[in-house]
């Protein structure tokens, strides 16, 4: 038997992952780390999805899986994007980015009209039929991300930051956006997009004057809101419940005392992946979306919810390491952006859940029920790992 026979035959002998796995090949260069985690995150969010919603729709004698069904499409959905988003040349997508951003305020805009449904409160969702809606407020993080890192990540020659133009340019469009979804009213996906824009302008190099400028501006705009009654009266008492906790704690507080009952009712261990007694009850609201970390805490204790901030921790640390060593400006721009916008998003879920944070409405990523919001996140890793795999340090 020849040489080149017998290595052309344990070549055959190779199993389909193991060919994949060769040097060069697209699963090689993932970052598996990464991937590890949003699935491991997926995989308890789901769980817990379930077994949030699973007691009320027994007692309304429905369906106990209708909310496990539809976040099991929508996860498989936002795999599949996060696949076809890492196989792009993100050098190639920033030609996309302007086009994302006017799709986004353009969704942002037609929520405001008839075309609007309001749910909660908050009328910012579009209705597209079987029990599913598109919520353009979760898309406009990515189109804000991705504009931003255009304008700022490629400074012109002889320059090592952006120029005011470009820096102007940028933080006016980023205001278009902020204001359309302040018209929502939607308090939490402001301070994440607010976060978000001044943590990129940061990164991108500017001088510690435009830093100073835009939090003397975010101030006065606060300021401005409070003094000429721009926020909601609903939005006053979750900051007044933050301040002053013990006040009242069955009317205002209501919703932040239950939450930290619940926390604290898991012990060490939990009582156990569906044993929720606060979780069956729905003592505490929305325990599907914006608190599902109470569940966590409840039935899965300290060591379960350790585990899904480290998990976490993981994500925004390989993020911050692909940005890192992104040898590209828009690269580094875009993935540094990402981490801050899951970053904030994830401090602000857990802090309001545990009294660190005023109650606003945002999900915590790979972990919350979620249409938009699952498939941004997903989106998000998918451009992570576009950056990841075609870096020459990991080539």
């Amino acid at each position: 038997m020849s040489v080149g026979y017998g290595r052309a035959m344990r070549l055959g002998r190779r199993s389909p992952l193991r060919r994949a796995m060769t040097r060069g090949s697209p699963l090689r260069r993932l970052d598996w780390v990464l991937l590890g985690a949003v699935l491991a995150l997926t995989g308890l969010g789901t769980l817990l999805v379930w077994s949030a919603t699973r007691p009320g729709l027994l007692q309304a004698g429905r369906d106990p899986e209708t909310f496990l069904k539809k976040h099991l499409v929508t996860v498989a959905v936002g795999l599949v994007l996060a696949a076809g988003v890492s196989q792009l040349d993100y050098r190639l997508v920033r030609a996309y980015a302007p086009i994302l951003y006017v799709a986004s305020c353009v969704g942002l805009v037609a929520v405001l009209t008839p075309l609007g449904s309001t749910i909660k409160g908050h009328h910012s969702w579009i209705e597209v039929g079987g029990g599913f809606q598109l919520q353009p407020a979760e898309l406009a993080k990515l189109g804000l991300v991705m504009l931003l890192a255009v304008l700022l990540g490629e400074p012109r020659d002889g320059q090592t930051a952006p120029g005011a133009g470009d820096l102007l340019a940028g933080l006016a469009l980023a205001s278009l956006v902020i204001c359309l979804v302040v018209l929502q009213p939607d308090l939490g996906t402001t301070m994440v997009l607010s976060v978000l824009i001044f943590a990129m302008v940061a990164v991108s190099g500017v001088s510690k004057r435009w830093l100073g400028a835009l939090v003397f501006s975010g101030v006065l705009a606060a300021a401005a809101a409070w003094r000429l009654h721009l926020l909601k009266p609903y939005q006053v008492d979750r900051f007044i419940a933050f301040a002053y906790p013990a006040a009242d704690p069955k009317g205002v507080g209501y919703n932040a005392a239950q939450a930290r009952i619940a926390v604290g009712s898991g012990g060490l261990f939990g009582r156990g992946l569906f044993h929720g007694q606060q979780t069956a009850g729905h003592f505490v609201p929305e325990q599907h979306t914006d608190f599902i970390f109470t569940v966590a805490g409840e039935e899965l204790g300290f060591l379960g919810s350790a585990l899904i901030v480290a998990l976490l921790g993981v994500v925004l640390w390989r993020g911050l390491r692909i940005a890192y060593f992104c040898e590209n400006g828009f690269g580094m721009l875009m993935a540094a952006g990402v981490v801050c916008w899951l970053g904030f998003q994830t401090f602000e879920n857990i802090g309001m859940t545990l009294g660190l944070m005023p109650i606003t409405g945002v999900p915590l990523p790979y972990v919350s029920y979620g249409g938009s919001a699952t498939l941004a996140n997903m989106i998000a890793v998918g451009l992570l790992e576009a950056v990841h795999m075609r870096q020459r340090r990991y080539a």
